[in-house]
């Protein structure tokens, strides 16, 4: 496919501001070229007033079709039975890996010069759902009973996929995340799979690990020390919202969730409807999700070109939304960036 050539995509706007968001990130991916022809869906809140579910079935027919989507927050509605819209989607569309990349972009912070690379284990873990209750004494909630579910092959996927990620992107170490010193079965096999995966990348790429809450101190401690971290499905889930944290927030923390058959890039924060409307939302995140989507989809010139105008409005403009200490709105950001595309 020519650079020419947009790529099928879905684009789901989401709840709260994700419209807003959205329509700021396809204004600039269109200044950069239009490197995607969009399908756009509802999901979400909107979904389940029109279809009654908040994954209706054209959202997923037309991942099905594309096998690439950029999505904004989605909300799944409390009580009604709903499971959460992103861990159906992971499950639906086989989404075992979730890379969350952080990386300084407004200096001053508590913390400079962070570059780091998450990937989480997205389908196994205590997130299977194999939950129930035993009741005793009357009480139907006595007691309360989850199973986590790691398998090698599993292990084995998700760190061939961080081994070859670092190698592929220079980076230098990957550090695997476990719990394996209590939870000698369900994170033991992680570890020990992820161990075995590394061997084939001895003089390539280096490896150590860590304990998990080891892990969590040394990252607010001295955060320099973790290039790529590897790590189980829940784990993954703390550590990546710490991890976005050095570098100003979930606001500035775009995610990725890749399988063999599909791949949904997103902004990781929530849909923010105490705000929605105002036009003052970061659309951030999204917009790095998109430079993720670029990656994926070998338009790298584009991605780079994406980033250092994200960073030439952040850095040397100085045009930044309240959440990141500056006044501009979502649309002076948005006409920034553009201007510098």
């Amino acid at each position: 496919m020519t650079q020419a050539n947009p790529i099928p995509a879905t684009l789901v706007s989401g709840d709260g501001i994700g419209p807003e968001i959205s329509a700021a990130v396809v204004e600039i991916l269109d200044a950069l070229g239009k490197p995607f022809a969009w399908e756009v869906q509802e999901g979400g809140m909107a979904a389940v007033a029109k279809a009654g579910d908040p994954l209706p079935a054209a959202l997923l027919d037309s991942i099905r079709r594309t096998r690439l989507a950029l999505k904004g927050p989605l909300t799944t509605p409390v009580g009604g039975g709903f499971r959460s819209v992103n861990v159906r989607l992971r499950e639906e569309f086989k989404l075992y890996a979730n890379l969350r990349p952080a990386r300084t972009l407004v200096p001053g912070g508590r913390y400079e010069d962070i570059d780091l690379v998450l990937v989480r284990e997205n389908l196994e873990g205590l997130y299977v759902g194999f939950e129930h209750y035993i009741p005793i004494d009357g009480d139907a909630h006595a007691v309360a009973i989850s199973s986590g579910v790691n398998t090698r092959a599993g292990s084995r996927r998700i760190a061939e996929f961080a081994f070859d990620y670092a190698a592929k992107n220079g980076r230098k170490k990957v550090t695997i995340v476990h719990k394996a010193n209590v939870l000698k079965a369900l994170t033991g096999v992680f570890l020990e799979t992820a161990q075995e995966v590394a061997k084939k990348y001895a003089g390539k790429v280096a490896v150590d690990e860590r304990i998990v809450d080891a892990c969590a101190m040394q990252l607010v401690l001295k955060p320099w020390q973790f290039d790529v971290i590897v790590t189980t499905n829940l784990f993954g889930d703390i550590l990546s919202d710490e991890i976005a944290g050095l570098v100003g927030g979930l606001g500035m923390a775009p995610g990725a969730n890749i399988g063999e058959g599909a791949a949904i890039f997103e902004a990781v924060h929530g849909s923010a409807p105490d705000i929605a409307g105002k036009g003052i939302a970061n659309p951030l995140a999204l917009l790095l999700a998109a430079a993720l989507m670029l990656d994926h989809v070998g338009r790298l010139e584009q991605a780079r070109r994406l980033r250092a105008a994200i960073d030439g409005t952040l850095r040397e403009d100085g045009i930044r939304t309240a959440d990141l200490g500056g006044k501009a709105t979502t649309r002076d950001i948005t006409q920034a960036i553009v201007q510098r595309i």
